[in-house]
């Protein structure tokens, strides 16, 4: 581990803060990550280990002295925001509120330049790069098992969490961290050397990694792929690990794929369904339930059947990891009482209400019969022995298959176009 003194904190006197409002919000700040660390322990999110060191020492002030706040309705339009800035006393709790609140926290507007802007509101257009959730950061960086000396390749840079955890553990000589943004590699740079750390930052396409400091004993992407780049495994070290998250279109049932290069140069990978995952990259078609579409899902009448046929429980999402990928274009709205989903691309939309022991309620609209895919896919899920977990191939014509491990249930992941080569 290197040495954790660039982070240290000097004790401040608790007389020292009635004149020092400089002191008062260094011990808020300290206050304020000890807070957080103890939410991600009692989710059960973090655990002891370097991992927690780390995100305790960490000054996510210095990382992001400005943040977004979001002032508008989620579905209001056009949106607007405020650029809370740590220099304006009048933003300052608030700013330390949502760097420590455990939430995503949006850093660029539009793809501005993120050094040197004002404060103030922003208004229409959307946010370009956002620091991940912490409970994801935190149960993603664990499963990596970062070690002092290790090489590590950080895709997607974002605020620079990652890779400064990374180099906290690793020491910052090994560390490379990834963007596509200019402006994001450059604040991320500034910032990144404030607190003591010094790893290479650099910009370009995530999904090429960068050959230039490989092989990587472990690589760890932020943002959701719809398949493993090949670039990324073969830049893999022997005994390393990569992590990501596997999607589609769809936001709803992610996969988090977990791969490692044995030290034999053998690949060897998993796709894990998982309940939470991260955002789609640049260039990654959303779909996305609107206002409208929602509440003619969840109010609008259609063609009811009664059944004895439960829908799958929330928590099998090997199922619905399997029906992303088998019957694309589908969205869960996770708001509704309700197993409620929508076709956005045709319109068609489902929802099942429980009206009695063993007796649901399944009303459809639409060209698409979603409930009908349901079951479809259930019943096939079950037969394959109801996997969590899907082994998955990364054959050297390009192919990616997933598959259960009776072999039971497959499918194919998308090609990039211009895909070659032998990663293994």
């Amino acid at each position: 581990m290197s040495d954790p003194t660039v982070y240290e904190v000097p004790h401040i006197p608790p007389e020292s803060v009635v004149d020092d409002p400089e002191a008062e919000a260094a011990r808020a700040a300290v206050a304020a990550r000890a807070a957080m660390v103890a939410r991600l322990e009692d989710s059960g999110d973090l655990g002891p280990g370097p991992v927690r060191e780390a995100l305790l020492a960490l000054p996510r002030e210095v990382l992001m002295p400005q943040a977004y706040a979001r002032r508008s309705a989620p579905d209001e339009t056009p949106p607007h925001w405020d650029l809370l800035d740590r220099s304006q006393p009048a933003d300052r709790d608030e700013l330390l509120r949502r760097l420590h609140s455990g939430d995503s926290v949006a850093i660029q507007h539009d793809g501005e330049p993120i050094l040197g802007r004002a404060a103030g509101p922003r208004r229409g257009g959307a946010m370009t790069a956002m620091s991940s959730t912490m409970g994801l950061t935190a149960r993603l960086l664990q499963l990596l098992d970062l070690r002092s000396g290790q090489r590590v390749l950080d895709v997607g840079t974002g605020a620079g969490v990652t890779a400064s955890v990374a180099c906290f553990v690793c020491g910052s000589d090994g560390v490379v961290t990834l963007d596509i943004d200019p402006y994001v590699t450059s604040a991320a740079r500034e910032r990144l050397s404030a607190l003591g750390y010094r790893p290479a930052v650099v910009t370009g396409d995530g999904t090429a990694g960068w050959p230039g400091a490989a092989p990587y004993d472990r690589v760890f992407v932020s943002f959701a792929v719809p398949r493993v780049p090949p670039a990324l495994v073969e830049q893999l070290a022997p005994g390393g690990s990569a992590l990501m998250t596997l999607g589609t279109s769809s936001p709803s049932w992610p996969g988090l794929a977990v791969i490692a290069r044995r030290p034999d140069g053998v690949v060897e990978a998993e796709l894990r369904a998982v309940e939470f995952g991260h955002r789609a990259g640049v260039g990654f078609d959303r779909l996305f339930l609107s206002r409208a579409f929602r509440e003619t899902i969840t109010t609008a009448e259609g063609c009811t059947q009664r059944t004895r046929s439960a829908p799958p429980a929330d928590t099998a999402r090997g199922m619905w990891l399997a029906l992303d990928a088998l019957y694309p274009g589908l969205v869960r709205h996770f708001g509704a009482d309700d197993l409620t989903i929508g076709a956005p691309e045709c319109g068609s939309w489902m929802r099942a209400r429980a009206v009695g022991h063993r007796r649901w309620d399944v009303t459809a609209c639409g060209p698409r019969d979603i409930w009908a895919e349901i079951q479809d896919v259930a019943a096939r899920w079950r037969a394959a022995g109801e996997p969590a977990a899907y082994r998955l191939r990364i054959d050297a014509d390009g192919v990616q298959r997933v598959t259960s491990p009776c072999g039971a249930l497959a499918w194919q992941l998308p090609r990039f176009p211009g895909d070659s080569g032998d990663p293994r």
